[in-house]
This record gives C-alpha cells, sequence and structure tokens, in this order.
C-alpha cells in the first residue's frame, strides 16, 4: 500500500524512515484466530454509512406535518364527497412518491460511491500486510499505521518508529502526540508522522469515535440555510392554518347557513391551498437529483448541504500540490553545493529513498531516480517529517563504517538568512520550480536545535506536473466573482510561480506566510488582499480560514494531506482529493474520487441550480399561500361563501405550480447565490399574494352582484377561477424569466390545459366550471389585466428597491 505523504514545502521530500534497529515484526493474528473471532462476533461491524436508510427515507417523506394535514383533510372529503374535491390528496401520494424514488436513487449513488471511497486499512495478518475493508477488522487485529492514515478503531501501539498522531478532531488538542509500544490510541485520530502499527482493543460500537464516525459519513439534509428557511416558513403558515380553518368553518356553517357538507368542502377548499407542501417535495428532490448529477462525475457528497454550502462561497482556498499541481514529480537536477562529490551526493539520496517504507512524491521523484542497488547504507535513525518543522533527516551506517546523519527539507528553513545558496534556490523557484537542500547535520537527529550548523551539501530541483484543468477551473471562478487563494507550505515565489503560469490573478505577489501579523484582525486584511501565500503552517491554514470568515466570508478548502486537515474541518465547505489521507476524506464534505480540480465547477454550479432555482418556485409557492389565506380573511369578514371548491385550487396549483415548478426546479441556473432566502423569497411572494387575493375577490364580488338564480354561486366561482388562473400565469411568466424557448413553451403548455378545461363538457362537469355570459368573463379578463401590471410594479419596484 502506498501512503501518499502531504505535499507542502520544498521539505515534504522528506521522510520518516523505519529505524534499522527496530525489534522484529510481529506476524499478526493467524487465519485460523481471525476465523475464531469472526465466529465469536468480535469485528468492527459499524454500518458506515454514506446515506440514510430506506426506512428512513420513506419515514421522512411520508410523516411530515403537513402530509398528516392533507391526509386528514383528504379522508373528510372522501366522506363529506365528492371524489374530484379530493383530488388533492392524490397529488400528495403522487408527490411523496416522486420524492421517495429521488431520494432512493441518490441513496443507491451515494452508496456506491461510498464503496469506492471507502477506508481501506492495512491489517497484517500471518506476517503479510494487506488492505482490507475497514468493517472486516477483528479484535486483535495488528493495523499499521503511516503518514495519514486514519486510526479506523482504538487500540495500543505495537510498533512505533517516530510516530506522531494528531487527536484534534477529538480532543481539540492541534499539537501532535508522540506515540510509544503501549500508549492508547483512539479511532478518529490520524497519523502526522513516522509510522507503526497499534493491535485493535476495541472494535465495532465500542471504539471511541464509531459514533463520530458513522455520523461524520452519513448522508444528512440538516444545517441548511435553505431547508431551515423553508421549515421556518412552514411554522410560520401552519399557526395560520388553525384559526383560519376554524373562521372558515363557522363562517361557511352558520353565517351562510350551508349544509354541514357543503361548509366542509368549502373549509377544506380554503385551507388546502395554504400549505406549500410541495416546496419540500421539490427542496429534497433537487438535491437527490444534484447528488446523482454529481455522482456520475464520481464526486461524493458526504453531507447533502455541501452542495448548497459550496454554492454559498466567495472565497476558495487551495493547496498547491495535489490540486493546481499533480502528485507526481520529476527530478529535474542535482546540483552539488561547496565541492560536494556527485557520487557521495547520489549514495546518500539512494540511502535516503531506500529506508523510506512510505515514500511521497517528492521522495518518489529521487526513488525513481536514484534506485537503491547493492551496498545501500545501513539505517540507524529518523527524524519524520513535520509540516511545522518543514524537513526530516535520517541517520547511517556508511560502507566504510562511518556515522552520518542527513537532513533533507526546504532552504529557506535549514539555511541562515543571507546565505548566498538562497539566491540560486530563489531563481529557481520563480521558475516554479521545487527545491530540496539536502544537508549534513553538525548534530544527532535528537538534538533540539539539530538543523543549525547543518553542511549544504546539495540542491535537489524537483519539477512538478501542472493539472491540464487547472487553468479553465481557475478561471471559471474568476468569471462567477469567486476569489481563489493559494495556500500552500511550499516556498512563496515557488507557489507564485506555478500560479502565474495558471494566469492566477494577484500571483505576481506572493506572501510569506511567516511575515504574516499574528493579530487575527490583521491577518484577516492581509490574506483577504493577497491570492498566493507560501511556508504556511497546518495551523496558520487553520488561522487564516477563520480570518477570512470571521470578515464575513464563505470559504471552502480544498486539499488532500494531512496538513489540510485543521483548515478542512473548519472551513465552511471542506473538499478533499479521493486519492488524499483518509484523515482528510474523513473531514471533508464533499470527496473527489476522480481526483480532478475540475470537477468543482460542476458541484458549485449544482449548488447554484438547486439554490436559484428553489427560491424561483418558492415565489410561486408561498405567493399561491398567501392569497389563499387573504381570501380566507376577506370571506370571513365579507361573511359570504368560500369562492372555491378544492377542486378548483388543485387544478389551479398543479397548472400553475406544480407541474412548472418541477421543470423550474430542475433547470440550469448559474445564477450567484444569495444569502437571507425567507426574507428575499417573502419580498416577492406578499405583494404578489395580496395583488392576487385582492383581484380574485373583486372579481368574486362583481360576479356576485352580476349574477342572480339558483346556481349563480357556480358561474361566481368560475369567474373568480378565471381570474385567479390568469394572475397565477403571470406569476409563473414572471418566475420564469429569462426566458427560453422551453421556459415560453411551458407557460403556454399551461395556459392551454386550462383552455381544455374550459371548452371540454365532461371536464367542466367535472371541475364546476363554466363560464357564464360575456360580461362577467371578460371582467374577469379585465381585472386579471389590471393585477398583471400591478404585478410588474410591484416586481420591478422590489428589485430596485433592494437589489442582489
Amino acid at each position: 500500500m502506498t501512503h501518499r505523504i502531504p505535499e507542502g514545502p520544498p521539505a515534504e521530500g522528506a521522510l520518516g524512515m523505519a529505524s534499522g534497529s527496530a525489534p522484529a515484526r510481529s506476524p499478526g493474528l493467524s487465519a485460523t484466530e481471525v476465523a475464531e473471532r469472526v465466529a465469536r462476533g468480535e469485528v468492527n461491524d459499524i454500518p458506515v454509512r454514506s446515506s440514510r436508510s430506506t426506512a428512513d427515507i420513506v419515514r421522512a417523506n411520508v410523516f411530515t406535518r403537513f402530509n398528516a394535514i392533507i391526509g386528514i383533510l383528504f379522508l373528510i372529503i372522501l366522506v363529506v364527497g365528492p371524489i374530484q374535491d379530493g383530488l388533492f390528496g392524490f397529488v400528495i401520494v403522487a408527490n411523496t412518491g416522486i420524492g421517495i424514488i429521488q431520494e432512493l436513487r441518490a441513496k443507491r449513488t451515494l452508496d456506491n460511491l461510498a464503496v469506492i471511497g471507502e477506508s481501506r486499512p492495512t491489517v497484517r495478518r500471518d506476517g503479510t500486510s494487506a488492505e482490507i475493508p475497514t468493517g472486516e477488522i477483528v479484535l486483535g487485529d495488528l493495523v499499521e499505521l503511516a503518514p495519514g492514515d486514519k486510526c479506523v478503531v482504538d487500540g495500543v501501539v505495537a510498533e512505533a518508529d517516530s510516530l506522531e498522531v494528531d487527536e484534534s478532531l477529538l480532543t481539540g488538542e492541534a499539537d501532535p502526540v508522540v506515540k510509544q509500544p503501549g500508549d492508547k490510541i483512539m479511532s478518529g485520530s490520524f497519523v502526522v508522522a513516522g509510522s507503526g502499527a497499534f493491535t485493535a482493543t476495541k472494535v465495532g460500537r465500542e471504539a471511541y469515535a464509531a459514533q463520530l464516525a458513522e455520523e461524520a459519513s452519513r448522508f444528512t439534509l440538516v444545517h441548511s440555510e435553505l431547508r431551515s428557511g423553508i421549515s421556518q416558513i412552514l411554522k410560520y403558515i401552519t399557526w395560520m392554518m388553525v384559526p383560519a380553518a376554524i373562521g372558515l368553518i363557522v363562517s361557511q356553517l352558520v353565517v351562510e347557513d350551508h349544509g354541514l357538507d357543503e361548509a366542509i368542502r368549502r373549509m377544506v377548499g380554503g385551507i388546502v391551498p395554504m400549505v406549500p407542501e410541495g416546496l419540500v417535495l421539490l427542496t429534497s428532490v433537487a438535491f437527490a437529483i444534484g447528488v446523482i448529477r454529481l455522482g456520475r462525475k464520481q464526486c461524493l457528497v458526504q453531507e447533502l448541504p455541501a452542495i448548497e454550502g459550496l454554492a454559498r462561497v466567495d472565497v476558495v482556498c487551495l493547496d498547491k500540490t495535489g490540486t493546481l499541481t499533480e502528485g507526481g514529480m520529476d527530478v529535474r537536477e542535482v546540483r552539488p553545493l561547496q565541492g560536494a562529490d556527485s557520487a557521495t551526493v547520489g549514495r546518500v539520496l539512494t540511502a535516503l529513498g531506500a529506508s523510506e517504507a512510505h515514500p511521497n512524491a517528492s521522495l518518489q521523484a529521487i526513488i525513481e531516480a536514484y534506485p537503491a542497488g547493492d551496498g545501500v547504507w545501513e539505517c540507524t535513525g529518523t527524524l519524520p517529517f513535520s509540516s511545522a518543522r518543514k524537513y526530516s533527516g535520517a541517520s547511517f551506517t556508511e560502507s566504510d563504517g562511518t556515522d552520518s546523519a542527513w537532513l533533507l527539507g526546504a532552504p529557506d528553513v535549514l539555511l541562515g538568512k543571507g546565505d548566498p545558496i538562497l539566491g540560486d534556490v530563489d531563481r529557481l523557484d520563480r521558475e516554479g520550480l521545487r527545491v530540496l537542500l539536502l544537508a549534513r547535520a553538525a548534530h544527532p537527529l535528537d538534538a533540539p536545535h539539530v538543523a543549525e550548523g547543518a553542511t549544504p551539501t546539495a540542491l535537489v530541483v524537483l519539477e512538478q506536473r501542472l493539472r491540464p484543468d487547472a487553468s479553465a477551473t481557475l478561471e471559471y471562478f474568476a468569471e462567477q466573482n469567486v476569489q481563489t487563494k493559494v495556500i500552500s507550505g511550499d516556498n512563496a515565489v515557488s507557489v507564485g510561480a506555478v500560479a502565474g503560469k495558471l494566469e492566477l490573478p494577484g500571483a505576481e505577489a506572493p506572501v510569506d506566510a511567516r511575515k504574516l501579523p499574528e493579530d487575527p484582525e490583521e491577518m484577516g486584511r492581509r490574506v483577504e488582499d493577497g491570492a498566493v501565500f507560501g511556508r504556511v503552517t497546518p495551523q496558520q491554514k487553520r488561522d487564516m480560514v477563520g480570518a477570512l470568515q470571521a470578515r464575513g466570508h464563505n470559504v471552502a478548502m480544498t486539499g488532500d494531506g494531512v496538513n489540510d486537515v485543521l483548515a478542512l474541518k473548519d472551513a465552511d465547505i471542506g473538499v478533499s482529493m479521493g486519492s488524499g489521507s483518509e484523515a482528510t476524506k474523513a473531514v471533508a464534505q464533499i470527496v473527489l474520487l476522480n481526483n480532478s480540480f475540475a470537477t468543482l465547477p460542476s458541484v458549485v454550479g449544482e449548488g447554484r441550480r438547486v439554490i436559484g432555482n428553489i427560491e424561483r418556485v418558492a415565489n410561486l409557492f408561498l405567493t399561491k399561500t398567501v392569497y389563499s389565506v387573504l381570501l380566507a380573511l376577506l370571506v370571513i369578514c365579507w361573511q359570504i361563501p368560500y369562492p372555491f371548491l378544492p377542486r378548483h385550487l388543485t387544478l389551479l396549483s398543479t397548472l400553475t405550480i406544480g407541474v412548472p415548478a418541477f421543470f423550474l426546479a430542475l433547470a440550469p441556473n448559474k445564477e450567484r447565490a444569495k444569502p437571507h432566502f425567507v426574507r428575499r423569497v417573502m419580498r416577492y411572494a406578499i405583494p404578489s399574494g395580496v395583488i392576487a387575493g385582492i383581484a380574485t375577490f373583486t372579481t368574486y364580488l362583481l360576479a356576485r352582484h352580476h349574477y342572480r338564480g339558483e346556481n349563480a354561486l357556480d358561474a361566481e366561482t368560475s369567474a373568480a377561477t378565471l381570474t385567479l388562473f390568469l394572475i397565477a400565469m403571470w406569476v409563473l411568466a414572471i418566475v420564469a424569466r429569462p426566458y427560453t424557448w422551453w421556459r415560453v413553451g411551458l407557460v403556454l403548455t399551461m395556459g392551454a390545459g386550462f383552455l381544455i378545461v374550459l371548452v371540454t363538457p365532461w371536464l367542466q362537469d367535472f371541475f364546476a366550471l363554466k363560464l357564464v355570459g360575456t360580461t362577467m368573463p371578460w371582467g374577469a379578463v379585465g381585472v386579471a389585466a389590471v393585477a398583471a401590471v400591478l404585478l410588474e410594479i410591484a416586481w420591478r419596484w422590489v428589485a430596485r428597491k433592494f437589489p442582489a
């Protein structure tokens, strides 16, 4: 198994090697012992789910507050009849079914992706190391650890070679903890340096972080501004429905002296349209389809609201290596320094490569250039790489018996200020090359200041491979007014050169993070103004993300190494590469399994589609809620029959809201997500609903004055329905802007559907709609035309008064 150490500064070509004096390796459990433990049920059998269970999905879609309300009203209509007044019940059944099907499709997509991205720890059994699924670890297994590995169960350290473990995800303490044989190790922690192995002592649900791990990788529908905003709206509507229902039933039963059946039908007709039940459904469906679309691009969304969250970000922080550049590197040249012998330099580099069990990209390039052969020096000690230290080292017994210690790391860290060698390093950095310094240590590796007095021996110049799609991705973010900031542990000049090749604005002025102020406010200003930062420590990455958030930014952080974990965890949205360390994938909300930075625009675009379209259709649903509440109040105050039966409003809702909303919610939408969802929607929905309600009630009053006779109420209802339909169609036409051929076709098709009802005799009877005469129908059209003008004025005024 190749473990990838996070790419950071040039020092990250450094390594953590196995000591030549290490005790004999334990062979681990035998196959027989594993089988016995499996038979006893001592298996790490926690179901790490990427999605809700099927039962949870069905329950969440069926057992909702509004399904209960609608269900009760539907049962009432089934008792008092006729069936056409209960059509709204069948619509709810269909909507719920669609929601369940779409979420099950999303679940299947997520589960399949989760298998691809699942953590596969290395376990030693019968003396052989092999990757196995997390769920197959048994009690007593010997689990091997390397930099970047996540501890998936609790245990006791059995082997440790300069092993350092970060437990910040569990304890909040950012400093890594050095582990020795016999020390406890907790699930949820991860290795930042060194290597080792531990014996599993607690598996399954007994493991310390089992519940956290299960929760972290579960498909969720929470912590979303969109969903919480809709829930807030629904709560207010619930409060309004009860007094409205009481008022309507009393009004229709007592004041108008209707029969009980008719009074109930009119009451249900007034209450049902107040419920924007489809809005909740469409939000779930839009998110679910977003998951499916992204899944086809090998993007695992570990938390559903992450789609929405990434669409809201205005700053994306990128780690250079693994994001802008590919993991692989090549040795461009090796420059001996101060008269060093080229052959000696080659032997040292060969020894370093041969001693590293888990090479990262930088060291792998050195190994390929200097492969191990006969007579490799014996490794006698190691100093593992640390992102804070930015170099690592190893000691050897050379062929002639001489002992020596060597350091490999960042030249500007290992050399003193003003050293002339740094001039050559700067020139190479400006070309976008990565430079490592090989130096002979003057002190033992365990000395407090081992780097002091080190003798420069050679510069190892590495060439990084730019991702071919990085430039287009950065250009996309620039077009979308999303700031891009490259935050790397590498030399600032080198990082700036790489960013410059990708034409990132601001790359010409890279910032050395060691010179950043510690004051959070001042740091926030500097980070906000800059675009490229080098020599950034893991803690600084975290501080920079926090400083940007404190200045009101929504921050996304991408990374693939353990030095990115703290920043990924604190960012609004964490994005990890699929080839990244297990630690980064554990804390990230989004994992790009194809390791392609170019997938990010798709995630941003999907989020914008979801948020923009849900806001668009929310205007339709909440306009209906507003005019329904207003009509109920006007009817109660005027003490007249409620103008509509449930079948009328079911027809109107289907043609002007239900069907068009499904198409509009899934349409392309590149508009940037904006905050304050509830406030923005209500600014449009309230004036639109008030205009629609008053205009419809005006037509109804005119029709009551115009028509006389036994069946006058049917004629009055038909005229009011015509006005309300035309106004609702105008609201739909406004919401559907900007027009495309399919949007125009959608509006015209809905209008044609209502026309078919009006001219088809059996549909007239079924929906109790028949326009009588010509005066009142044309009067209804006239009132709707005036309302349409007022709608245009209101929408344009709101747009001017509250610009985005």
